[in-house]
């Protein structure tokens, strides 16, 4: 069901790699709500996933960036404002990568310089997204950026290494950059903490299936799917939301607030 709640609003949705991407998923809720948008994602994961077929379905250009480059992110903002004919309202960072992890390095063996590629790509560049919008006065007043993460950058989940502090720090630049952007042109900047979804990206994390169906036993409400996130983010676009910024927003069927559960006390005395 459509309720319009972007009609008129324009965004970028960074990270949609396939139909299992919750950036997959939140172009086309975007889209249904009357957004336009542009697609971006890196050249090899272009390379890797079917953007093209989502492009065709939100009527979307798709515009290859390298996060990690300043003149491909800037180049970004300038074709987006030229498709657009001028500023924008959202952008969606779905953005991550853990070289280490990819590597098969514990977090007590990291290599460094796989480290500052992993920190450059999933958190860092948000800076440098922001920072290349507020140069060139991209976003329009009481914008709104959403940037996902996970729990992990607050508690210890073992496997989930590398990204933990990655995402620690993404959170960070979201409060500091929601300041300044704030004060300068009411720009609103949050983090959405996600349940663990069956993604490409999430199912490569070490233990992921038995650490999701904990999760399904933890969450009073049950994980939250990658739809029920899509739908979250919209409300974070519209203009319902336009006081909410500088937060990192749990999304997660309680998982984040809940001690213990029943069903996982029975699970433990089996």
């Amino acid at each position: 069901m459509s309720y319009n709640l972007l009609k008129g609003k324009k965004g970028i949705i960074f990270g949609a790699l396939d139909e299992k991407s919750i950036a997959w998923i939140s172009a086309i809720r975007c889209f249904e709500e009357g957004a336009e948008i542009i697609l971006s994602n890196a050249p090899v994961a272009m390379r890797m996933g079917e953007i093209n077929k989502l492009a065709g379905q939100v009527n979307a250009p798709v515009i290859p960036c390298d996060v990690s480059s300043n003149e491909d992110v800037e180049n970004l903002i300038t074709k987006a404002m030229e498709h657009f004919g001028g500023s924008f309202d959202f952008i969606l960072h779905s953005i991550g990568m853990g070289v280490n992890v990819r590597k098969g390095k514990h977090y007590t063996e990291i290599d460094y310089g796989f480290n500052v590629k992993t920190n450059d790509i999933s958190a860092v560049s948000l800076h440098r997204v922001l920072a290349a919008c507020m140069k060139k006065d991209a976003l329009n007043e009481w914008g709104s950026v959403i940037a996902l993460t996970y729990i992990a950058a607050q508690r210890v989940f073992p496997d989930y290494s590398e990204m933990a502090d990655a995402k620690a720090l993404l959170e960070s630049i979201a409060r500091s950059f929601g300041y300044h952007y704030g004060v300068k042109k009411h720009v609103r900047v949050n983090t959405i903490s996600q349940s663990p979804t069956r993604t490409t990206a999430g199912s490569g994390v070490k233990g992921f299936d038995g650490f999701i169906h904990y999760a399904e036993k933890m969450s009073p409400l049950g994980n939250a799917s990658a739809a029920d996130c899509a739908n979250y983010i919209v409300s974070m676009f519209s203009d319902l939301t336009k006081m909410v910024t500088m937060q990192n927003l749990f999304h997660d069927g309680g998982f984040s607030f809940t001690g213990v559960t029943g069903p996982v006390i029975e699970q433990m005395e089996k």
